[in-house]
Parts: structure tokens; C-alpha cells; sequence
């Protein structure tokens, strides 16, 4: 995170493994042999009793995990005296993912650059000044250092996480080990290294040119899900940063660059010829927010989520986007800034596959096939199931029991953590990641429901204990009304059953595998119970027509089926009329009030065809909830808002779920004219056209092999061949 300051200049450096806590299994020893026991008292209407028992016999040991921390900061210290700063500007250029401050200082010129890319795993910081300066660069961290040190060409600290006695997060104690280092790689003036108590870092004195490589590791290993604890990380750090300095004949910047656009750019979006503004990006969003139209800041707010994805997960990275990125500055984050599973992470890499950006789903599926092995002991020892599954969030410790209390009862968490996974393969068609990544977690999820579900007193298959996360619903029993998270087979649980069933179908049908799993899961997709619609016209949230507690809740769980699952749309009139009547429900007792529920909404309006009131809540999204820099806030910062903004962007323009692709299936009126250039599609297609008096005027479409598809615009249906390669087609 780059301040911009032109005094005391601040990177705040995260580095995405860094995270409190240690390696535990929290699974409640328990669970298994109470479980049925929890079942009946469901089933029997026993809410209270269900609650107690959950949280003694379900509720995680430990129940809490600890929290995802940055790595520490670079300091940069001018010392200006009295003398005025002018001309002060800084840039973030999301094409090219270099930053850059520019001032002036006594009529000097001074620029400051930082990129950080792939190639290298290192941020290089860059000073061009016209005349000499002199400044300190400092090394430090506010806790848990072990050592501030200093090479020949640079500074180092080394540390250990000490975590403190905590009720209920585990052992304390020493556990991951990190480190940092900062180095010169060319310089035009003097340098002095220094160490002490406060930090380690570097003077320098007249410099005009000057240019710094950093870089920071831990010694956590992904295929562990943990720390090793017997790592050298400061020969570590200084190898890292040897090789880049000896490699002096690569262009770090032009590579950067290049590979940088060579991801970015797979996309360009403009809508009614927004030109790009010249106003500072705080005054442009303050002008938004009070009704001042700006054709192209929803533009930029889609390729910023791009950016931001982009830049939190992909290789070298190993771990997913949490729930603030890479960008969590506080050492006991607000929700430990977890993976959280009952939607957020999800929600994270929405936009992944339409946006190009499929490398960051493998991501996220590498991460979930290493929790399949913690998770089959949640499976097996919390139900006596096989298969895996997880709660309500995770970490990188593999942690897969119940965390926090009953409201983190959402075992289903696990199956819906498959969307993602398939989803990748849906817009890749890739086999090889379908057979040797997907289709493991897939089975592995589908066997943990068929063993999981159970038969209710009406007949049916159900889950049981089931959550609608985070809601609560209330209801009269024995003439007494009791509230309780807790009940059985919530709507999002046939939602997610549906969407997986379908999946692994498809996914063993092409693989030629399982035939047997799918005969089976054609049966018990008949004794599931329906998707309903409740007293109020909306879709049910639970397997009786309860009411809710918080009408107005942020999580709209219950239309999962319609976003970002399929088993809520057109085909089913009453349904699809009845998500509508759910959002407005919602919406007229509050809802959506926090940034992520908010870009569920656009989401949600797209896929019901609304484009003017997807728009109004995409105005929202950015107008109301979004900090000056455009990090959307739940609050406060939280990064999902930004990712389900720009899936709800994309979901606007191109749709393609139902075997056809739509375009501009949500556009509001207003968005007149534009383009769209090589946004993707599932089967792994890339459609480009442009549009003029709310008509497409032309149309490309890039395949992978000659087959058939279908275009719909409007009412317009049109059904072509195309070939292997781009494809101008018209829908006149």
C-alpha cells in the first residue's frame, strides 16, 4: 500500500502467508456421537435445546482462529525543512501496475516509481530528482522482530509471531517466521547502512538516481498447511535479492510492464465514448455520489476489481484473496480478515472467469484441494461422513471446523466452495485442470452430502443442521416465540445441492467416470424438497415459511439459486417473479446496506434483466460505499464489494449460463453506446462488439473449435457456426 506522502512517505508492505495462529485440528470431538441427537431436536421444533447442544457438542475446540497480519513498513524520511511543496501528484496506472508520486520541491522535480512484478517476487522503488537530495529509507515492524540487521548494500529484520494466551484461538506461543530485506541496485550519490532497536535501513546523500529492490517471505508451505519452522529466511531473503541484483542486463520495469499488460488488457471496456477524466479520483467519486453522471467511472471500477484480483492472486502467489486482499493493515484485522465461506470468498473471484483472469481461480482451487485433507477429517470426525467439507471460514492453517459459535453451523460451506472450482473449467475447458483438480474436489463434496442428508419428517432428503448464514428466524412454539439460526434444509442448501449435482454430472459424463455416483444422485435429487415461495410472495429462506428476524439482513442467501447458481431463471416464471419480489422485500426493510450485499444486488438485477436497477445500485455500490482510493467498505474495508461490483458489471453486458450468449442483457437506457472487447464466456469463447442507439452494430466471437452457438440480443435469437478462431458475425 503506497501512502503517496511527500514528507514521510509509507509503504505499508503485506506479504499474503503471514497469519497469527498455528496448525490445529478444531473439530469438536463430540459432534459425531451428538449429532443425532442435535438432528431430532431440530426436527422436533426444539430450537433452544438445539443451540445448546450445538454449541457444546458442534462449536470448534478452539472456536476461534487469529488473524491475518502485514508484514511491516518502509519509511522514507525527507527532511525539507521550510521549503513549499508544489505540483504534488500521484498516479496508479491499473494497465501497466506501476505507481508513481510526483512533487516539486524548490523548483527540483522529484519522481518516485514502485511496481512490483511476477518475475522476481520483489517490489523495486524507483527516485529520479533533478537535482541531489538526501533521505533515510527505514525497515521496521511494531511487533515480534527478533533481529534489525544490515548487509554491505542493505537492511534486513527477521521475526517470529509470538501469539499471546487468547480464549478460544488456539496455543500460544513462537510460530511463523518471517523476514524482509531491502537492497541498492543503482545509485547515483551516497549510501550509508545503520541498525538499531527502532529499525534497520539505509541514508542516503545527494542523490539524483536512485533505485531499491525489497522483498519479504515467511516459512509457510501451502502443500503443509503450515509453518516449516527451520528455515535460514534471512539467507532466504538475501538469495531473492542477489539474483535480481546480479541480473543486471534485465529491464525489470519493461518486463513488468509488458507481462502486466499482457494479463490486464485482455479486456477494454467503454461506455457512451466515456473519455477519461482528468479529475483526481476522490473528487470524481465525491461528483458521483451526488448525482453528477460519469459514464466511465463504472468502467473504472470494473478493471480496478480486475487490478485488485490481479494483484492478490496469482503466481507466484499461493494462497486466495482474503477478505481485505494483501492489503490488511492492522494486526488483529477486523474478522481476523479471513477466508470467509459462507459467500465472501466466493464472491472474490466472481469476476474471475468473465474478466480473463482464470489463473487466479487455479488460485484458489490449488488452496481448496489442499483443504480436502483437513476437511475429510471435519467429514469424518464431526459426521461420520466421507467426502470433505468446511464451515464458515477458513485460514491457511487448514482450519475446518466450527468456528466462532452456532452461527458458523454452515457445513454446507464446503459444497458451495465448488462453484468457483467448476466454474473455472466451465469458461477453460480445460480437461486436464477438470480431472486432476476439479473433479476431486468435486466428488469429494458430493460424497459428503450424500451422506450427509437425511430424511425429514415430511419425507424428504435434507440437510441437517442447517444455517442460512448469518440470518435468524423466528416462530411460535408451544405459544411461545423462539428465534434460532438453526433449522433444516434452508433454502441455499438445495440451492447448492442442485448446482453441485449439476456440475459433477456434466463434469463425470465428460470424464467417463462414476457412473454409478451419477445414477445415484438422479435419485436423490427426486426426494429433495422444492424451491418455494413464501407468504410474502418472495423465495423462501427456510424449509418452513418462518419469519425473519432482520428482514432487512445483509445476506441474501436464499437467492443463491439466482446468482450466482442457474437453478432460479427463466424457465421457471414463478420462481424468477418471486427472486424479484425477495429483493424488494429486502430492499424496503433496508437491505443491502453494506458494500459486498450491495454488489449482490447488481448481480442479482442483472440476472433478472433489470439493467436500470442494476444500474442504480451499481451507482450505489461505488457512490455510497467505497472509500476515496475505491476500496469498497462492508465497513470498513472490505474487499469483496469490489470483486462483486465488477462481477455484476461484466454480468450486465454478457451473460452466458443458459447456452446462448446475451448481450447487454442489463444495460440501462442510458448506456446509449460503447464497447466491449474480449469479455469471456462459458465454453471458453471471447466475445467482442460495440454498440450505438442502444443497437450492436458489430460483433466478433473468438472459439476454440468450430462449433455452434447462440447469440441473443433483446428478442433477437440468432444460431451460427463458427470456426475455429475470431468470427464476425451480424445479428441484422
Amino acid at each position: 500500500m503506497v501512502h503517496g506522502r511527500y514528507d514521510h512517505e509509507l509503504f505499508q508492505m503485506n506479504e499474503e502467508s503471514l497469519w497469527a495462529g498455528s496448525q490445529i485440528n478444531n473439530n469438536n470431538p463430540e459432534s459425531a456421537s451428538h449429532l443425532k441427537e442435535i438432528q431430532d431436536a431440530i426436527f422436533r421444533n426444539q430450537f433452544e435445546l438445539a443451540k445448546e447442544l450445538a454449541t457444546k457438542y458442534m462449536v470448534g475446540t478452539p472456536a476461534r482462529i487469529r488473524s491475518y497480519q502485514p508484514l511491516g513498513n518502509i519509511s522514507v524520511n525527507y527532511d525539507w525543512g521550510s521549503s513549499q511543496v508544489e505540483d504534488y501528484s500521484r498516479v496508479l496506472n491499473l494497465n501497466e501496475g506501476v505507481h508513481q508520486t510526483l512533487f516539486t520541491v524548490n523548483s527540483n522535480k522529484i519522481i518516485q516509481t514502485s511496481y512490483i512484478p511476477s518475475v522476481g517476487d520483489a517490489l523495486f522503488l524507483k527516485w529520479e530528482s533533478r537535482a541531489a537530495i538526501s533521505f533515510t529509507v527505514k525497515l521496521d515492524r511494531s511487533q515480534d522482530v527478533n533481529e534489525y540487521g544490515t548487509w554491505k548494500d542493505g537492511a534486513y529484520y527477521t521475526g517470529q509471531i509470538q501469539d499471546s494466551v487468547k480464549k478460544d484461538s488456539g496455543p500460544a506461543g513462537s510460530h511463523m517466521q518471517f523476514a524482509s530485506g531491502l537492497m541498492v541496485k543503482s545509485i547515483e550519490g551516497e549510501y550509508e547502512v545503520f541498525s538499531d532497536d527502532t529499525g534497520s535501513g539505509i541514508r542516503f546523500k545527494d542523490v539524483k538516481k536512485l533505485e531499491l529492490v525489497y522483498t519479504g517471505i515467511t516459512d509457510y508451505e501451502l502443500e503443509k498447511l503450515n509453518f516449516s519452522g527451520n528455515r535460514n529466511l534471512e539467507a532466504d531473503v538475501k538469495s531473492i535479492l542477489g539474483l535480481i541484483l546480479e541480473d543486471q542486463a534485465q529491464d525489470y520495469l519493461l518486463r513488468h510492464v509488458n507481462d502486466h499488460r499482457s494479463m490486464f488488457e485482455r479486456i477494454k471496456v467503454s461506455i457512451n465514448s466515456s473519455a477519461e477524466s482528468k479529475l483526481p479520483t476522490d473528487q470524481r467519486l465525491k461528483a458521483f455520489s451526488e448525482g453528477q453522471e460519469d459514464f466511465g467511472l463504472p468502467v473504472l471500477f470494473y478493471q480496478y476489481g480486475r487490478y485488485l484480483l490481479m494483484s492478490s492472486s496469482r503466481s507466484p502467489g499461493r494462497l486466495p484473496a482474503n477478505l481485505q486482499g494483501i492489503w490488511n493493515q492492522e494486526y488483529e484485522a477486523p474478522w481476523n480478515s479471513d477466508f470467509h465461506t459462507n459467500i465472501n470468498l466466493q464472491m472474490n473471484y466472481w469476476p474471475a472467469e468473465s474478466g480473463d483472469l482464470g489463473e487466479t481461480s487455479v488460485i484458489l482451487a490449488n488452496f481448496m484441494k489442499e483443504l480436502m485433507k483437513p476437511g475429510e477429517r471435519t467429514a469424518k470426525e464431526m459426521y461420520a461422513a466421507r467426502g470433505w467439507t468446511i464451515h464458515h471460514l477458513t485460514d491457511p492453517f487448514g482450519r475446518t471446523g466450527v468456528a466462532d459459535g452456532v452461527w458458523g453451523v454452515s457445513p454446507m460451506a464446503g459444497p458451495w466452495m465448488t462453484f468457483p472450482v467448476y466454474r473455472h473449467f466451465a469458461f477453460s475447458q480445460d480437461r486436464t485442470y477438470l480431472k486432476n483438480v476439479a473433479y476431486p474436489i468435486l466428488k469429494g463434496s458430493l460424497l459428503w452430502v450424500l451422506d450427509f442428508l437425511i430424511k425429514s419428517p415430511e419425507g424428504y432428503l435434507v440437510t441437517n443442521p442447517s444455517h442460512s448464514p448469518e440470518n435468524e428466524f423466528k416462530t411460535m412454539v408451544d405459544g411461545k416465540e423462539v428465534r434460532s439460526q438453526l433449522s433444516y434444509m434452508s433454502t441455499i442448501d438445495i440451492e447448492i445441492i442442485l448446482e453441485l449435482f449439476d456440475n459433477f454430472e456434466e463434469a463425470a459424463t465428460l470424464l467417463k467416470e462414476d457412473k454409478e455416483l451419477v445414477a445415484q444422485i438422479k435419485e436423490v435429487r427426486k426426494q429433495l424438497p422444492p424451491i418455494r415461495v413464501g407468504k410474502n410472495g418472495g423465495i423462501q429462506e427456510w424449509i418452513h415459511d418462518y419469519d425473519e428476524v432482520e428482514p432487512g439482513h445483509r445476506h441474501m442467501s436464499h437467492l443463491l439459486g439466482l446468482y450466482p447458481g442457474n437453478s432460479i431463471n427463466p424457465n421457471d416464471p414463478k420462481l424468477f417473479e418471486a427472486a424479484k419480489k425477495t429483493i424488494e422485500n429486502r430492499l424496503a426493510s433496508g437491505g443491502g446496506h453494506t458494500g459486498w450485499s450491495k454488489a449482490w444486488i447488481v448481480n442479482f438485477y442483472a440476472r433478472l434483466y433489470d439493467g436500470e436497477q442494476a444500474n442504480q445500485h451499481l451507482k450505489e455500490l461505488i457512490g455510497k460505499t467505497c472509500l476515496p482510493n475505491l476500496f469498497s467498505t462492508h465497513p470498513p474495508f472490505q474487499i469483496d464489494g469490489n470483486f462483486g461490483g465488477a462481477a455484476g458489471f461484466a454480468e450486465m453486458l454478457v451473460q452466458s449460463q443458459h447456452g446462448e450468449i446475451h448481450l447487454l442483457p442489463a444495460v440501462p437506457f442510458s448506456w446509449k453506446s460503447g464497447s466491449v472487447d474480449g469479455i469471456k464466456t462459458w465454453g471458453d469463447k471471447k466475445v467482442s462488439f460495440k454498440w450505438e442507439n442502444n443497437r450492436i452494430v458489430s460483433l466478433t466471437v473468438q472459439a476454440k473449435a468450430a462449433e455452434k452457438i447462440k447469440v441473443r440480443f433483446g428478442k433477437v435469437v440468432k444460431e451460427f457456426k463458427v470456426k475455429e478462431g475470431l468470427n464476425t458475425l451480424t445479428l441484422n
